[in-house]
């Protein structure tokens, strides 16, 4: 018997903050977005702001890749487990019952 245990309802938890993170970030294309010179005080804040979105979507669309990807690891990790654990306890209940009536012994 192995003493390895996993905690399905954290990875499944993971797996979910793993998706919102994402969903948030593919939202959240430019961070200036709607504000001009009479929020932010200066033109050269605003062009600041600006090179920083341009460099933002650039770097927002690797992480939300690759936040896709740890949810997509996560999720599977998370249904093969379940699916092994409930794979294990039939075989379990199936070896507790003894071998079918008339099978050789």
């Amino acid at each position: 018997m192995s003493d390895q245990q996993a905690d399905i309802g954290r990875i499944k938890e993971c797996s979910r903050a793993l998706k919102r993170i994402r969903d948030t970030f593919a939202e959240r294309a430019d961070p200036a977005e709607g504000y001009g010179i009479a929020e932010i005080g200066s033109q050269q804040i605003l062009d600041a702001f600006d090179q920083f979105a341009g460099n933002w979507k650039i770097h927002r669309r690797k992480l939300t890749d690759e936040l896709e990807t740890l949810h997509g690891i996560t999720r599977t990790a998370a249904e093969s487990y379940e699916k092994i654990d409930h794979e294990l306890a039939e075989a379990l209940r199936n070896s507790e019952r003894g071998p079918p009536k008339g099978a050789r012994k």
